[in-house]
């Protein structure tokens, strides 16, 4: 994947395709910024591109060595990444180690990308910084953080500092959409994880549509049935596979709600169940704009009690029984 094809970032990718042009490339490269924004993609792309045989600012994704980086087998490129829930020492010690060895590229450039570098523990953080600071070749370090805050001064102050900002929902639903992905699938998915990489992965299983089918009948059925909303829940979530996914199923119900009050508010273009908009001509009014707001706190407790164990069959149960009340 070449830069022109990272989803926004623009200062980032200004930063890194400014020093290939210029030939000018930092030692080390902090990137920071939250969960689904590109970094290691950018990543990738920085290194295939400090590598890259046919292109100076950019990689080709061609070329043998732009090849050997997309399937993991570059001798010259390593990819560190927390063993259980930290960075380690050892971890950072065979780093160095590897390092020692002679690199098979022109100008004895190596390349390490290491992922979550916030998580590194104090030792191994100490022993980076060494590194950093008297590498065994022409290293450049790429430090991908959710925080690059969190790590070493020492270790900020040695970096060049990368910025990376959350994607806006548009810009993700509209990308997925030109790939292939329904709209109304998009739409839903981008309101719940975060991310290009993440929102792509859930419109790609089957149960996902599905579940939101369910969300949409028990949402008609609870305001009205509640024993219709139960017998729906128990047929088509309990009996099936997505009882796995309850706490999904809050999240498009806080949606669901949403929809409801923005509708009341005429604020149509924000929409998520745009193919449900007779429906809401209907349910819409059926609470005050008070009362929405109450159901959208009750999905939120309810996947609260699934996280402190409750099980998904009474945390559904009741969070159906609460539906009942509210104006």
């Amino acid at each position: 994947m070449s830069f022109q094809h990272i989803l926004g970032q623009q200062q980032a990718k200004k930063i890194l395709q400014h020093g290939l042009r210029a030939d000018k490339i930092s030692h080390a490269y902090l990137f920071s910024g939250p969960v689904g924004t590109g970094k290691l993609q950018t990543a990738l792309t920085f290194t295939k591109a400090l590598f890259c045989e046919k292109l100076e600012d950019d990689c080709c994704d061609e070329c043998l060595s732009c090849r050997k980086i997309n399937h993991g087998n570059h001798a010259d490129v390593q990819i560190i990444e927390p063993e259980g829930q930290t960075i380690k020492i050892d971890q950072i010690r065979e780093l160095q180690r590897e390092f020692s060895y002679r690199t098979a590229s022109s100008d004895g450039r190596k390349v390490y990308i290491m992922k979550q570098a916030d998580k590194m523990t104090v030792q191994a953080a100490n022993s980076l910084l060494k590194f950093l600071e008297e590498p065994t070749s022409p290293t450049v370090a790429i430090l991908l953080a959710d925080n690059g805050q969190a790590m070493l001064p020492t270790i900020i102050s040695r970096s060049q500092w990368v910025p990376f900002t959350p994607l806006h929902s548009t810009e993700i639903c509209d990308k997925l959409v030109e790939e292939g992905v329904s709209l109304t699938l998009a739409r839903a998915a981008v309101q719940i994880v975060n991310g290009l990489d993440a929102s792509r992965e859930l419109c790609q299983q089957n149960w996902f549509a599905e579940l939101r089918n369910v969300m949409i009948q028990l949402g008609k059925e609870c305001g009205a049935s509640l024993s219709s909303a139960l017998l729906l829940a128990q047929q088509n979530v309990f009996k099936t596979g997505l009882a796995e996914h309850v706490d999904m199923l809050f999240r498009l119900f806080h949606l669901w709600f949403r929809d409801m009050l923005n509708y009341q508010l005429n604020r149509q273009d924000s929409l998520v169940f745009i193919d449900q908009q007779e429906t809401m001509k209907k349910m819409a009014w059926t609470r005050t704009a008070e009362g929405w707001v109450s159901c959208m706190q009750l999905a939120i407790e309810a996947e609260k009690r699934m996280r402190a164990n409750v099980s998904p069959q009474l945390a559904l149960e009741q969070f159906l029984v609460g539906m009942q009340g509210g104006t």
